[in-house]
């Protein structure tokens, strides 16, 4: 049964990777870890509400299984939206699939605890060094200018780079939070020398 469980765990985190990574292309939010963690985190709770509870004959363990999902998900919810920007969406998966990797372990299934504690660790590490420099990522940024034109004539100047935007009168002039789309391979000298380029413009962050 552990090598059955393990090729599971396998298939669903290279079917994850490879959907990850044509999501990444296009430079969206979720990109190759975030697909991997979840698809190898619903592949883990699903193994667990099958064969993790053959012995709770006294109590319904499924049903604390299931509240278990539902709580990790609000926890991940509150992570991906502690700003006004969708971020954290890696970590918030990572915390959904330590949660499945401690239930594994309380259901007495080590075998799977370990190969799933590996293979998070590595997707958390390795792949984080293997950064994609196909496609594009999305970037936020703050903006502030001096004059109510410059900043216009900003946002305009990067164009179809603009996701979304906001900005707000400040007391010293105008600020523009913007979701920009920018060429991985070219990420940050390339935006740095676009956005130094624009008049009257200054950037106060960059993530």
């Amino acid at each position: 049964m552990a090598l059955d469980f393990t090729v599971r765990i396998l298939v669903a985190a290279l079917v994850g990777g490879v959907i990850g990574y044509e999501r990444e292309l296009p430079g969206k939010v979720a990109g190759i870890r975030t697909h991997l963690l979840v698809a190898l985190g619903a592949c883990l709770f699903m193994i667990i509400s099958q064969y993790g509870f053959t012995g709770a004959d006294k109590f319904d363990a499924a049903r604390v299984a299931a509240s278990v999902v539902g709580g990790l998900g609000f926890l991940g919810g509150g992570i991906i939206m502690k700003n006004r920007h969708v971020s954290g969406l890696t970590t918030a998966a990572g915390i959904w699939v330590t949660g499945a990797i401690g239930m594994a372990a309380g259901a007495a299934m080590y075998e799977l605890t370990a190969v799933c504690s590996v293979l998070l660790l590595l997707c958390a590490e390795a792949a984080h060094h293997l950064d994609v420099k196909l496609g594009e990522k999305q970037v936020n940024v703050v903006l502030s200018a001096k004059e109510r034109k410059d900043m216009e004539n900003a946002i305009q100047a990067l164009g179809k780079q603009v996701g979304h935007f906001s900005w707000s009168k400040e007391a010293d002039g105008y600020k523009a939070d913007l979701g920009l789309l920018v060429k991985k391979k070219a990420y940050p000298e390339g935006l740095l020398k676009q956005i130094g380029e624009l008049h009257g413009i200054e950037l106060q962050s960059l993530d």
